[in-house]
């Protein structure tokens, strides 16, 4: 069985690579393995390096789940932040026959500017199949949803919107800013995240996500720069009780992305996952 190492990062979610991986499916089995470079987000006071393990492990998840859907199985890990080094570990472990890389145009792409292709195909001797898309261009691959919640992470009102957006060409990436810098903080935001993802996952929507900076302008804004998206959704309180509503978040994030933008008001109560 023909084995397909595929490395790729921003490009993930592009038709173009999508593409590519389906028609080796067609052609008959194959085996596929998606390695992620780590990518370190710009936005923020802090970087922190488990918010960019998690982002490269969101990228694995959903490429897995959604292609899966297609009957094509993948597995995947992630890499080490030079392109070059990720893919040769990747090949060390996975001995592929052939690897296909995904980039950005020559213009926007870091990894072009380091000769990535030659080089990988010098080191390991393999067919190198160089895939360029460009998202914003082109379209999406697959429709992409950012979810940004802390206290309403499991309101009913915020669910019942997602439902509404779910198809099988869609998958969601959920946001949990932090509402502190120290590990209880982080802890309490990644329980609110695995909340809002089982909810999703119970009713049938690809998902996944990552704890975010504590300011959500800066966790959103880092997102936008990890990931190509085309829809954001917002879920806050109600405006008496939302220091994002007071912050002007949502309009905020309108003038900054030419996203789609959605707020949920979640009414009532707070609705927060267990710590």
């Amino acid at each position: 069985m023909p084995r397909v190492l595929v490395v790729a990062n921003r490009t993930l979610a592009g038709r173009k690579l999508i593409e590519a991986i389906r028609e080796r499916h067609e052609q008959g089995d194959h085996q596929f393995h998606l390695v992620v470079p780590k990518t370190k987000p710009s936005h923020g006071n802090v970087i922190y390096d488990e918010a960019v393990s998690d982002a490269a492990q969101v990228r694995v998840d959903l490429a897995r789940d959604y292609l899966r859907k297609d009957g094509i199985e993948l597995t995947g890990e992630i890499g080490d932040e030079d392109p070059f080094t990720a893919t040769l570990d990747g090949f060390a472990a996975f001995r592929a026959d052939e690897i296909i890389i995904s980039t950005l145009p020559q213009t926007r792409s870091g990894w072009l500017r380091r000769d990535l292709i030659e080089r990988v195909e010098q080191e390991t001797g393999r067919p190198v199949h160089h895939v360029v898309t460009d998202p914003a261009e082109e379209g999406l691959g697959v429709g992409v949803t950012i979810v940004v919640a802390n206290r309403t992470a499991t309101g009913p009102d915020l669910l019942e919107t997602l439902k509404s957006e779910a198809s099988d060409e869609r998958v969601f990436i959920c946001i949990v800013p932090q509402e502190g810098r120290d590990g209880q903080a982080a802890g309490v935001a990644r329980d609110r995240l695995k909340a809002l993802i089982g909810n999703l996952r119970e009713n049938g929507i690809t998902a996944s996500g990552m704890i975010g900076d504590p300011d959500p302008f800066d966790a959103i804004k880092n997102a936008l720069e990890l990931f190509t998206v085309d829809h954001i959704v917002i879920s806050t309180l109600p405006q008496t009780k939302s220091g994002w509503l007071r912050a002007d978040l949502v309009e905020r994030v309108r003038n900054a992305s030419e996203c789609r933008v959605d707020h949920v008001e979640q009414a009532g109560a707070e609705q927060a996952a267990p710590a």
